[in-house]
């Protein structure tokens, strides 16, 4: 190991197709070679990222993991070439990467809210569960010893997050992750049916807390969490919802890190119990918050590359901005975000 590497967790989001931007955040850093990952927990896209990172990792290396995310977003773009989810040519024209002005993704919504996918669906096909079994070999995933890693899913039944670890991890398990129950029946393991872990971990931290031998984790963000105004047409107003729902988990977690930290500071906790958490954030909602919600649903390898060129470069102007505080201090106001400040950006 590097003299100079540091240890860290990382937490990534789902989100569809922007999880390109989550691709271009590991590929700089596993280039970097600065940070050393201890830890990642991962939902539903970011899930899919993190069994690519250790497919790879386990077979050659960090080379190996970015070769292997390279390929997973390949086949992922490749999968859907004759897709009628496409944009329209004059959204080419213009450089709208959304699909909203697409008749069959309208067509498709407006069918997915008067019918479940078990009756559009009675066979349960998912091409998505065979294009991760195809390109992802998770015999690599549960031998890989570079770090530990959890999925999150969330338990139909009980309504709590259902967290699986590497050891255990199976094509199914991810498919829980990311099992949007308006497209998917939900995915039954041992007998337990789940949805998407976006519900109720997006991403999970607390599996994270004592586990790795580092308090830093990093959460990589794709879901904005602030918009200004209210949205006013059905399309917008849903999205929204769906913004603050699957963002909703992890500010709990992040208020609850906060006051715990708060309390370990006033020494009204004592150390010896309790470890303050360093808290850091890769984001650039200036370029994810314009291209829309329709625009997760295109995996257009045009769009895939710029979200994951985005995704480098932002990494790479927080881990100048923020490397030497790394194992020190968080370098997100958490404070202030819950005192409606905002936090303080570092993309």
């Amino acid at each position: 190991m590097a003299p100079t590497q540091k240890p860290i967790n990382l937490a990534l989001q789902g989100g569809g197709a922007h999880g390109a931007f989550t691709w271009g955040v590991l590929d700089y850093l596993l280039e970097d070679g600065r940070l050393r990952i201890a830890g990642i927990s991962g939902t539903s896209a970011g899930a899919m990222n993190a069994v690519a990172l250790a497919d790879g990792m386990t077979r050659a290396g960090p080379e190996g993991a970015r070769a292997a995310l390279d390929r997973f977003w390949r086949a992922m773009s490749e999968s859907v070439r004759h897709s009628p989810l496409q944009r329209t040519p004059v959204d080419r024209l213009i450089g709208n990467w959304g699909l909203e002005n697409n008749p069959f993704y309208h067509f498709m919504n407006a069918l997915t809210g008067v019918a479940s996918p078990y009756q559009l669906n009675p066979l349960n096909i998912n091409p998505l569960r065979d294009l991760v079994a195809e390109t992802i070999d998770f015999d690599m995933v549960r031998c890989c010893t570079a770090f530990k890693l959890f999925v999150s899913a969330t338990n139909v039944e009980t309504g709590r997050v259902k967290v699986f670890s590497r050891e255990e991890l199976t094509v199914d398990m991810v498919m829980a992750s990311a099992c949007l129950p308006q497209l998917y029946q939900a995915v039954e393991i041992d007998g337990v049916p789940y949805w998407d872990g976006g519900f109720m971990g997006n991403p999970a931290l607390f599996p994270l807390y004592g586990k790795t031998g580092t308090d830093d984790i990093v959460v990589v963000q794709i879901n904005p969490i602030e918009r200004k105004g209210a949205p006013r047409t059905a399309q917008e107003i849903q999205d929204r919802i769906n913004e603050i729902t699957f963002n909703a988990s992890l500010l709990k977690e992040l208020r609850a890190v906060e006051f715990v930290n708060r309390l370990i500071a006033q020494g009204k906790l004592s150390t010896d119990h309790y470890r303050p958490v360093k808290i850091h954030l890769i984001e650039n909602e200036a370029m994810l918050k314009p291209l829309g919600a329709s625009s997760k649903v295109n995996v257009e390898w045009s769009f895939l590359k710029r979200l994951r060129d985005i995704g480098r470069e932002t990494a790479a102007r927080w881990l100048d901005r923020c490397f030497e505080r790394i194992g020190q201090e968080s370098t997100v106001d958490l404070r202030a975000m819950f005192q409606g400040i905002g936090a303080e950006h570092q993309g």
